[in-house]
C-alpha cells in the first residue's frame, strides 16, 4: 500500500479521488435506467417480466414470480445446520439492539387544556431488495427486515434475482423467513425497484425501498424518491482505520483488507502517527493478499483506493478520519474510548483491537447498512426510526386559544395572509359565545 505523509494537500487529493466512486458519479447509467423504469411503469409485468428475461435469463410469469412455501422448505433442507444456527444467534442480537431505538408516542398536557404531543406509526408497507447472483449476502437480508419487523411495519416485501433455474439462493430464503419477510418475489435490478415504486399486476407498491444493489439499483432508487422514501444510495465499502504506534501491524492489515475484498472500488485507508506501524502494514497487507482467495480483488482495490497516511499527532489524525466520515471506523491506539470522543462523523465506530470490522457486518447487532462516500456527515445506520413516521398532536381548549389568539392573528397579518387569521378571529366574533349559550 502507497504510504503518504498527511498534510492538506494529501487529504485534498483523497477526498476528491473518493468521491468519484459515489454512484451520483455515473450520470451515464441513468437514461438505460430511466427506460427500464418507465417500461415498467407503463407496462407492468409484460416490462417486469421482459427484463427478468433480459438480465436474469428466466422466464417468469404471475404464477412463479412469487416464492412459495415449498421453496422455503426446500432451502431449509439445504442450508447448512451450522450456519442455521449462526444465522439464529446474529438474528437474536440484531433484534436485542434495534429494540432499544424504539420510539413511542407522547403527549404532554397543561391545566387550561392545551395538549401537545407526537404521534408514533409505523409504516404500512417496505420493500427490500437483496441481492442476487452467485453471491449470498443473508447478514443484508438480516440487517434490513429486522428494524422492519421491529418497527411493526405491516408487510415486508423482499425482491431479489433469481438464478437462470429460476430459484433463490437456499441461505437468502432461510435468512429471509427467519427474519420474518412477508412475501418474496423473484426479481431484481432496476426493474425490480421500478416494480416496488409503482406497482404492477402482481408486486405491490411500497411505502419506501431499502436495500443494497449494484449502480443499476443505486440509481434507480435515486431516481423514484418522491414515488416512494428510500434508505439512502449506497456506495461502494469502505473502511478507515485509526492507528497509532500501539496497533498489531497484522490486525490493521487484516482488517484493511477484509473490506477491500468487496470489489475494486472499495476503499481501505490507515492514518496513523507511526512511520514504522506504516511500513510493517504496507508489508503485512503483501503477505495476506498472496494467501487470500480474493487476492486479486484486493490488489486492484487498494492500488485505486488504498492509502497510508502518517500523520504528525493524533488530533491531526483524527481531524482527518472526521473530514473523510468513512462507512467504517476502526479505532485501535492506547486510548481508544478516548479518541471515539472525539470522532464526529463516521457510519459504525469499532473501538479496540478486538473488535474488528466483520464483528459489525455479521454479529453483534447494531446494523451494517451505513452511509458511504463521507455521507456519515450527515446521514445514520438504518435503524428503526427509518421505518416510522411521527405526526404532530395539537389540541387547545377555547380558554388556552384565547390567551393567545390575538398573537396568532398578529403574525398571520404581517405575512399578509388573512384568511390565516380569520380562522382564529372567527372564534372570539362578537355575540358567538352568547349564542353558544342559548
Amino acid at each position: 500500500m502507497r504510504i503518504e505523509k498527511l498534510d492538506q494537500t494529501t487529504k485534498k487529493n483523497l477526498l476528491e479521488d473518493l468521491l468519484k466512486r459515489s454512484p451520483n458519479s455515473y450520470g451515464a447509467y441513468e437514461e438505460q435506467v430511466k427506460v427500464i423504469l418507465d417500461d415498467v411503469k407503463e407496462k407492468g409485468d409484460e416490462a417486469l417480466f421482459a427484463y427478468t428475461k433480459k438480465f436474469d435469463g428466466f422466464c417468469l410469469d404471475k404464477d412463479s414470480v412469487l416464492v412459495k412455501e415449498e421453496e422455503i422448505e426446500e432451502a431449509y433442507a439445504q442450508i447448512d445446520k451450522d450456519l442455521l444456527a449462526v444465522i439464529r444467534k446474529a438474528l437474536k442480537n440484531i433484534e436485542s439492539y434495534h429494540a432499544k431505538q424504539m420510539q413511542y408516542s407522547w403527549f404532554d398536557s397543561k391545566p387550561d387544556g392545551t395538549i401537545l404531543g407526537q404521534k408514533v406509526t409505523a409504516l404500512d408497507k417496505v420493500g427490500v431488495y437483496v441481492p442476487g447472483g452467485k453471491a449470498a449476502y443473508p447478514s443484508s437480508v438480516l440487517m434490513n427486515i429486522v428494524p422492519a419487523k421491529t418497527a411493526g411495519v405491516r408487510e415486508i416485501i423482499m425482491v431479489t434475482p433469481p438464478g437462470k433455474d429460476g430459484k433463490v439462493t437456499p441461505t437468502t430464503l432461510v435468512a429471509a423467513k427467519e427474519a420474518g419477510a412477508d412475501k418474496i418475489y423473484k426479481i431484481g435490478g432496476a426493474q425490480a425497484i421500478a416494480a416496488l415504486a409503482y406497482g404492477t399486476e402482481s408486486i405491490p407498491k411500497v411505502d419506501k425501498i431499502v436495500g443494497p444493489g449494484n449502480i443499476y439499483v443505486a440509481l434507480a432508487k435515486k431516481a423514484v424518491y418522491g414515488h416512494v422514501s428510500i434508505d439512502s444510495i449506497a456506495g461502494p465499502s469502505e473502511i478507515l482505520v485509526l492507528a497509532d504506534e500501539t496497533a498489531d501491524p497484522r490486525y490493521v492489515a487484516a482488517d484493511l483488507l477484509s473490506q477491500a475484498e468487496h470489489d475494486e472500488m472499495a476503499s481501505a485507508i490507515l492514518v496513523t502517527v507511526s512511520m514504522e506501524l506504516a511500513e510493517k502494514v504496507s508489508e503485512q497487507t503483501e503477505l495476506f493478499i498472496q494467501q487470500l482467495s480474493r487476492g486479486e480483488i484486493i490488489r486492484k482495490s487498494l492500488d485505486n483506493y488504498g492509502h497510508i497516511l502518517v500523520a504528525d499527532t493524533m488530533d491531526e489524525a483524527i481531524d482527518a478520519a472526521n473530514e473523510i466520515a468513512s462507512e467504517h471506523l476502526e479505532i485501535m491506539t492506547a486510548s481508544p474510548f478516548e479518541v471515539m470522543t472525539k470522532i464526529r462523523n463516521a457510519g459504525a465506530i469499532f473501538i479496540g483491537e478486538n473488535s474488528s470490522e466483520p464483528l459489525g457486518d455479521y454479529f453483534a447487532g447494531p446494523n451494517h447498512v451505513l452511509p458511504t462516500n463521507g455521507t456519515a456527515k450527515f446521514f445514520s445506520p438504518l435503524s428503526v426510526d427509518d421505518f416510522i413516521k411521527k405526526s404532530s398532536i395539537i389540541s387547545y381548549s377555547r380558554e388556552a386559544l384565547e390567551k393567545i389568539h390575538l398573537d396568532i392573528e398578529r403574525f398571520a397579518e404581517a405575512e399578509h395572509l388573512t384568511a390565516h387569521a380569520n380562522s382564529i378571529k372567527v372564534r372570539f366574533e362578537t355575540g358567538r359565545g352568547e349564542q353558544c349559550n342559548e
